[in-house]
């Protein structure tokens, strides 16, 4: 019988949550084959089974939270057809071959597999790590009130079970309270839905920088006109020549580079009353998927060129939509920027990416009336937003860095010249 256990997930991850059980048990399963995904806090990661065999039980259930190392399925020998049941004659042969205590685990063991049996009758809904525990326990899961306002019986409302007898008629009483049900949601006016791993992660990083950082933003604005006209005459050629599409993220992190040199405290670090002063330029590009917002990096920007870093953020794009990004994906970067403008946001302000001291946010073009000159015409327009944390930040260096960008990408010849 092979155990498959919660890998190393991390350095700073502990523990994670059963995002999807890709194999059930009486499924067969090869050595390498992946049998379970696990959210963490960043990415999902897939666990393999180590071994060929056959899926016996499922240790945890989706949805529970699970800590490096801890056993959440079992692999044993045998076909497929044949192992869905084998959870019932491996409880009957659990009890010790003496006779006295064979006789005294009986009534309980066979009442617990009665109330499993009857399972179209009662319809108790439990995990199978619950199911597992109320087998060795002795306890009809019939008999459980769980926490869960949905009904399923887990591990803590077993052991809660379990240990009620031993405990005065009022602690029996003071079992954990379910979340109070509104009556909007009683009426479906309201449905409950728990926040992911991941959106909880997000939230409180969020809450964190704010909390722990004297953030800042300025804003400007860029005429797009060069860089659209310029991007409109290269395209076809750029992406028959590299097979990329060239888009405007490969602009503005070229000219976040270039700006980044001319304000290096801007790539730094606060760590306690030091300053890291980045010597490298790993520039964060934020992605948006159905979990949330990641921030996959694009190592050594400063040493690629225009179709390097355009395959790199498409690469990491997918993957990260995908759910196949790496640990490796997100650590380290040392700016970041962001494109609230795909969704057509025209103006906010964003928050800064962990330990960074500067966040880029991009925005959507618009044609505005402008001055140019002493005339006035209509130009493809964009605001930019730079947050960054004061503390390290003054505001010449905010303002001068966002004014170089602007700059860059007005002219990009620049740009490409210096690339």
């Amino acid at each position: 019988m092979a155990e498959i256990k919660v890998p190393e997930l991390a350095e700073s991850i502990t523990e994670g949550t059963v995002a999807q059980w890709l194999k059930q048990p009486g499924d067969t399963v090869d050595k390498g084959e992946f049998i379970v995904e696990l959210e963490t806090d960043k990415v999902n990661v897939e666990v393999i089974s180590e071994e060929a065999g056959v899926v016996q039980e499922l240790l945890a259930e989706e949805g529970d939270t699970v800590e490096v190392g801890q056993v959440i399925a079992l692999v044993g020998e045998g076909s497929g057809a044949a192992a869905a049941p084998a959870e019932k004659p491996a409880a009957e042969a659990a009890p010790a071959p003496e006779a006295k205590k064979e006789e005294q685990q009986a009534a309980p063991a066979a009442s617990v597999e009665a109330s499993e049996e009857a399972g179209a009758g009662d319809r108790t809904i439990a995990s199978p790590a619950a199911r597992k525990l109320a087998r060795e326990k002795g306890i009809d899961l019939a008999s459980i009130t769980p926490v869960d306002p949905m009904g399923r019986v887990r591990v803590q409302d077993v052991e809660a079970a379990a240990a009620a007898p031993k405990q005065a008629p009022q602690q029996q009483a003071a079992k954990p309270a379910a979340p109070a049900v509104s009556s909007d949601e009683e009426s479906g006016r309201v449905t409950r839905e728990k926040m992911s791993r991941r959106r909880q992660t997000i939230a409180k990083r969020l809450l964190e920088v704010r909390q722990n950082t004297a953030m800042l933003t300025t804003f400007n604005e860029i005429d797009m006109t060069n860089v659209m006209e310029l991007r409109k005459r290269k395209k076809d050629e750029f992406e028959k020549k590299f097979g990329a599409r060239l888009g405007f993220m490969s602009f503005f992190t070229k000219a976040v580079v270039a700006a980044l040199k001319q304000y290096p405290y801007v790539n730094s670090e606060l760590d306690g009353t030091d300053l890291l002063l980045k010597n490298y330029y790993d520039v964060g590009i934020a992605v948006s998927t159905e979990e949330g917002l990641v921030v996959p990096v694009v190592r050594d920007a400063d040493r690629k060129n225009f179709a390097e870093i355009e395959k790199d953020i498409a690469d990491l794009a997918t993957k990260a939509r995908d759910k196949k990004l790496a640990l490796s994906d997100l650590s380290g970067g040392s700016f970041t920027i962001t494109n609230g403008g795909v969704f057509g946001s025209l103006f906010s302000t964003p928050i800064l990416n962990g330990t960074q001291v500067g966040i880029l946010g991009m925005h959507t073009i618009q044609k505005r009336p402008v001055a140019v000159g002493d005339n006035v015409e209509i130009r493809p327009m964009m605001y930019v937003a730079l947050s960054y944390d004061h503390r390290v930040i003054d505001g010449k260096d905010s303002v001068g860095f966002l004014k170089t960008v602007k700059e860059m990408i007005e002219n990009p010849e620049d740009l490409l010249l210096g690339s």
